[in-house]
């Protein structure tokens, strides 16, 4: 099995790509952290379905832009398996709204949530995988980061931070043989998406080569590629998975 014997963190893994990331995770038969903040019955269910499947995880409840939960999260990996392989930086949230009418929470939410909290997850665990000079980060971004989106400001600037971040991170961690790479989602079949109105949806499909939205599942498999031995030599790379949207 691809990550038999390793301790994963999918921070967002309830819903979504963070879901569908767990399950493949578990599926390879790495020990999958699941963390979650506010949807607990939906992060058991990825647990039960990863369990199914023969492997193994937990569920953790944390808020990634609360500096105080992001240690206890971290505290329990600690005591509980001694150390972290792989993390996934995937939580996130829209709070989409024109500039002009952009309330300060509206931004802040934002940028805590899908910046600041990559900041806290990465900074710890880092240090959990400098030591054994081993481990990987996967950081999910968004095409909004590439190309904005009119409603946006917050959103895209934390996602096109993220990108910016991890090729920085990169730089600093290649010396511990830490790989640290991001993923540029584009419309993907989840609940943000699905949130869009309906005419919408179907605009922004209509622009895509491939006609279609994709599947949470297909961007897991490439987050698996790149926590995987199989992408020894990529490091630093922003890999956009959008169907062709941005081309």
């Amino acid at each position: 099995m691809m990550f038999d014997g390793k301790v994963a963190l999918v921070t967002g893994g309830s819903r979504g790509i963070g879901a569908a990331t767990c399950r493949a995770l578990g599926r390879e038969h790495a020990f999958v952290y699941v963390n979650y903040h506010g949807h607990e019955e939906a992060a058991n269910a990825v647990l039960a379905s990863i369990r199914e499947a023969g492997g193994d995880g937990a569920v953790v409840c944390a808020s990634v832009s609360d500096p105080q939960q992001v240690e206890q999260m971290f505290q329990t990996i600690r005591r509980e398996s001694g150390k972290l392989d792989l993390l996934v930086n995937n939580a996130g949230v829209i709070r989409d709204v024109y500039l002009g009418m952009m309330e300060m929470e509206h931004w802040t939410e934002v940028i805590d949530t899908n910046l600041t909290g990559l900041y806290l997850c990465s900074k710890t665990a880092t240090r959990m995988m400098m030591g054994k000079k081993s481990g990987r980060i996967v950081n999910v971004s968004s095409i909004s980061g590439l190309r904005g989106t009119a409603g946006q400001c917050n959103y895209s600037a934390a996602k096109a931070g993220i990108i910016a971040f991890t090729k920085s991170l990169a730089w600093e961690l290649s010396p511990y043989g830490i790989r640290v790479n991001s993923v540029v989602p584009g419309a993907i079949e989840t609940d943000m998406f699905n949130a869009i109105p309906p005419k919408s949806r179907r605009e922004i499909v209509a622009q895509c080569p491939l006609q279609r939205a994709g599947k949470p599942e297909e961007v897991a498999e490439v987050i698996l590629f790149l926590l995987s031995d199989a992408a020894s030599y990529v490091q630093g790379h922003a890999l956009v998975v959008d169907g062709g949207l941005t081309h």
